[in-house]
This record gives structure tokens, sequence and C-alpha cells, in this order.
């Protein structure tokens, strides 16, 4: 106890951590978190929302601990050791290691765009599919254990932990992803399963991750939190079932439990998925991809390593936040373009919100709807005659909203056990739920936003007025003739 070190948190208040936690804490990998926020662009919607991946990490390796004590009072014969809790400490404090600029900005948008450049541009592309900050999270943790060992080459071993611990803690920063599949994970037995639901649950998004980041953004951002993670933390429990061992909960925590997933859609809906946090990032995206050298024959030496940065952790690491000021004070001619669009970001001309509306017809592609927007653009007559609408200035983006697993109930992946029988699980039945549950758990919306496409700086604000209220009109009638949209 003498060597913990305390931290005062503003959310779980005085936590303890192990002194190996505190040794990878002081790393310059990890100390980079301090300068990657939390929530990207939301940050400039909602200004108490501050905070950092740092803080973050911090709270869900305590949360990790929690959990994995919990498990092992209540049931020593699952023989925790104190190996498993480290491990699954450390993977909690490193599972976002791996984040870019502006958090899910940088895998969600940039690099996706990144690869769609190369390919247009013909350019070699060395980018893996369906890249994640996941897979930099290894690369970086990776980094991490090489750094402390140059400088005690046991370091590991003085705590208890081999390179089958790395490996284990690797695994659980990326989660086991099929509950059902044979065991093929190496860090540990089939018997200790149960702990790689902990940090990153593929099984039904129940982790301590989801726990932490819900108290604190709701915390930082002023919404209201209805989850009750410390009162799941008191029910849960491990049970077998179809032969492999999950964490569970008690029958009577459902309601509790689904007011975890609602938490994630009100988030979404609220914050993360705002309409104008989601314009602003896309600005960052578009800016970040305009300046990044590996989208051009020869990489100009003016421009910045942004998408090849994720080849090493040693490039990795020098890609923050602070890349906005970097290109906000630069006098290189090539960013230019990206300067001015933070500019625009800085000084809030932002596209106008046209309209929103909820898409009621199933899988209709991104495509389809650009391509009916248009002709509807095109073959409207505006109310004033001195307006023009141009369907380039109004581009359509499609958010996607839903409690976790797209359009799945979530509640049908989860295991309770009663109180009665407390060895055996399965899956909660109807009639044990409330009535009030939704019967659709997933949504797409539409959001159109008028967006010039000269680079006038003096705007001519009364023309940009009615071109906006001509475009709204237009939208809702779009919506009313199209694809059974309702605004």
């Amino acid at each position: 106890m003498k060597k913990l070190k305390v931290f005062n948190d503003p959310i779980h208040g005085h936590i303890a951590l192990h002194p190996l936690l505190v040794k990878i804490t002081d790393t310059s990998q990890f100390q980079r978190l301090r300068h990657i926020k939390q929530l990207g662009g939301t940050y400039l919607v909602y200004p108490g929302a501050s905070h950092n991946r740092f803080e973050h990490s911090l709270g869900v390796a305590y949360l990790s601990g929690c959990l994995v004590n919990i498990l092992h009072d209540n049931q020593p014969e699952l023989k925790i050791t104190k190996q498993d809790y480290l491990c699954v400490q450390i993977a909690g404090l490193c599972h976002d290691l791996g984040h870019g600029p502006f958090s899910h900005v940088f895998d969600g948008l940039v690099i996706p765009e990144a690869k769609k450049m190369k390919r247009i541009r013909s350019l070699p592309d060395d980018i893996p599919e369906k890249w994640k900050h996941e897979q930099m999270s290894v690369q970086m943790f990776d980094d991490i254990v090489k750094s402390l060992k140059t400088e005690n080459e046991n370091v590991l071993k003085e705590h208890g932990l081999d390179d089958t611990d790395v490996t284990f803690i690797k695994e659980l920063i990326e989660g086991a992803k099929d509950s059902f599949a044979e065991w093929t994970y190496k860090g540990r037995a089939e018997d200790k399963s149960f702990l790689y639901e902990i940090v990153a649950n593929k099984q039904n998004g129940i982790d301590v991750d989801k726990w932490d980041y819900f108290a604190r953004d709701c915390h930082h951002l002023g919404i209201r939190n209805s989850f009750d993670h410390h009162r799941l933390l008191k029910f849960a429990r491990v049970c077998e079932v179809n032969g492999r061992k999950h964490i569970c909960f008690r029958d009577k925590e459902a309601d509790n439990v689904y007011d975890m997933f609602r938490t994630r859609y009100t988030l979404h809906r609220q914050a993360y998925q705002h309409k104008i946090c989601n314009i602003i990032e896309e600005m960052f995206a578009e800016a970040l991809v305009l300046a990044d050298r590996d989208l051009h024959e020869g990489k100009p030496e003016d421009m910045l390593k942004i998408s090849e940065a994720i080849k090493t952790a040693e490039e990795y690491s020098k890609l923050t936040d602070e890349i906005f000021e970097q290109i906000s004070c630069s006098t290189a001619e090539n960013l230019q373009e990206s300067r001015n669009i933070l500019d625009k970001i800085v000084r809030r001309k932002l596209p106008k919100f046209v309209g929103e509306a909820r898409l009621t017809e199933e899988n209709i592609s991104k495509e389809d709807l650009t391509k009916s927007w248009k002709v509807a653009v095109q073959n409207y007559n505006p109310t004033d005659p001195t307006v023009s609408l141009n369907a380039e200035e109004l581009p359509v983006y499609v958010v996607d909203l839903d409690h976790g697993m797209k359009d799945k109930n979530p509640i049908e992946s989860v295991y309770f056990y009663s109180k009665r029988n407390p060895t055996q699980a399965s899956t909660i039945k109807d009639y044990q739920l409330s009535s009030f549950l939704p019967k659709k758990f997933n949504e797409e919306l539409v959001r159109v936003y008028y967006r010039r496409t000269d680079d006038l700086m003096a705007e001519d604000k009364m023309e940009e007025k009615k071109k906006v209220e001509e475009a709204e009109k237009c939208f809702e009638k779009w919506c009313a003739e199209h694809f059974g949209l309702r605004v």
C-alpha cells in the first residue's frame, strides 16, 4: 500500500494505482493523452467538455481493478491471480493509447478519407483495411514496454509479469471477438474468458470503458447520467453459459443495464452526434486530409506527416490535438487551405444547418439519398425569384444512432442470474422487462447543411439568409415526397 500512488479524480474520488501503472503513466507515450480531447470537436459546442483521454484512462484502470476485486472476493473459485488483476488494470490504462487528433475524428474520418484519396490519386496505399485506434493502442503499448525495458530489463519480472502477460494485455485491449468460436487466445486459458469482457467487451458492450466515459462525459457535458455503475458492480458475477465463463448480472438489474444502453444513445443524440459537433469534426477532418503530405506526389516538406504517422509509434506519438495550432500558426503555402478551414472554425464561420429528418425506410444508401437530394434541388422552384440553389452547396450527411448493437436489442446479449440460482445464467425473458422499452433500437438521421463554395471573405448575410430559407423549404418538400422521410 505504501508504494501505491493516489490520484484525486473528479469522478471516482481518490484512486490508488499500482507502481507499475504509475511507471506507464510517466512515459511520453502515455503523457501524450493529456493533449487529446476525449470528445474531439464536441468541446467547441459544450464548453465544459474539455477533459482529455489521460484522465479517462486512469478512470478505466481504476474501474478495471474494482470489477476484478469484486469477482475475486465473491468467487475465490475463479482463481484470479495478482497477475490477472495487474494485467487487466494495465489494459484499462492503455486501451486508448492509439487515439489520434480529436479522438474518433482521426480513425473515423481522417484515415478512411486518406485511403480514399490514395485510391483516387493512384498513390501507394499501405494503410491497413478498417484501421482502428485499438490497433495503434497495441503498437503504442509495445513501445512503452520497450522503453521501460531499456531503463530496467527486469521491470516486468519485478512485478511478476512475463511475455505471456504482455500478450494477454494486448488481447484485452483489442477484446475477444466471438464468444462461441474456438478459443484461440494466447494470454489466458479459456477458463479465464470472463477477464476478456472487462475492458473491451465485444459480446454485449458492457465494460468499464463505457462506465467511466458515461460518468465522466455526462459530468463535463452537464447531461444527467441515469446509469448507476456502482450498483451494477455489486451484482456482477461469473457464470458458465454455453460452456464458457461470462460476467453476468442479477436479474433485477435488467432496468439498470438498459439505462446504460439508453445513456449511450442519449449521449450520441445530444452530444457526440450533435448537428454542430458533427459539422465541426467534418471540417477538422477535411483540414487534416488537406495538410497530409502522404496524399501528394513527392511528399512536400512543408506539409505534415499525418496518415503515414500510423506506421511507427515514434511518429504517432507526435500526433495530438496540437496539430490544430501547428497548422494555424504555419506560414507554409501548402497548408493555406487547411489554415482557412481552421480559421473558419475559430471564427464560427460554419456551414448553416438546413434540416434533419429521421429515415423511416431501411437500407437506403447515402449515395441514393445524395442523388435524390440533388434532383430535388434541381427541380425546386424557389418562392423568391432572386434565389437559386446549388446542390454542391447543400451536402447531405447520414448519422447512425443506436443502443450499441446496431438494430439489435442489446439486452438480449446480456446474461442474468437469479437470487435462488446464482450459478446459472441466461438471457432475460420478455415478460421480465418493462413494456415501455422501445421496439426499435436504431435509427438513421439525414442532415443537410448550407456550405458556400466560393472564397469570399465578406459574405452577403441577406443573400445567405434567403438561400437557407429556400433550402429549408426544399428540404421539407423533399422529405414529404421521398423515401417516407419525416422532418
